[in-house]
């Protein structure tokens, strides 16, 4: 019996995949880790960089894109459905970075059985953290 792996979520807005998107694997992810892909030649550089890549081109799976990365489909589903209906389809792209934080905080923590140690670790973090300016909150954090 396998350990099971936890689907957790990191998302940032890019504006080139191609170029931006080991970098941002590099920010988030331990060196070491298996890093799960559709096959795209974007990711071809990931071993190179300490990570163990496992690609699944949909056909190799027999089955769509779609279905062959469903945590992302569920993520994109989940933060198409927040954007227009919490935020009622406004903010627009002067917000997005920060949505797509927030997003990924509620997902990873999704299941947490333990909301007042989520609340505690919140607080620990505020203590911890730089002040935070007005543009943080608006644009985001500088990648």
């Amino acid at each position: 019996m396998g350990i099971a792996h936890p689907f957790l979520a990191r998302m940032r807005h890019v504006s080139d995949a191609a170029a931006i998107l080991e970098p941002f694997i590099c920010d988030v992810v331990k060196p070491g880790s298996i890093v799960l892909t559709d096959g795209w030649s974007g990711h071809s550089g990931l071993p190179e960089r300490g990570y163990r890549h496992k690609a699944t081109p949909p056909s190799q799976a027999g089955q769509s894109t779609e279905a062959s990365m469903h945590g992302v489909r569920r993520v994109a589903v989940l933060l198409e459905r927040w954007i227009l209906g919490t935020h009622q389809g406004s903010g627009g792209p002067a917000r997005l970075q920060s949505n797509l934080e927030e997003l990924t905080f509620r997902f990873n923590r999704r299941s947490s059985s333990k909301r007042g140690l989520v609340f505690r670790r919140l607080i620990e973090q505020a203590v911890v953290t730089r002040p935070v300016t007005e543009a943080d909150v608006t644009h985001g954090y500088e990648w």
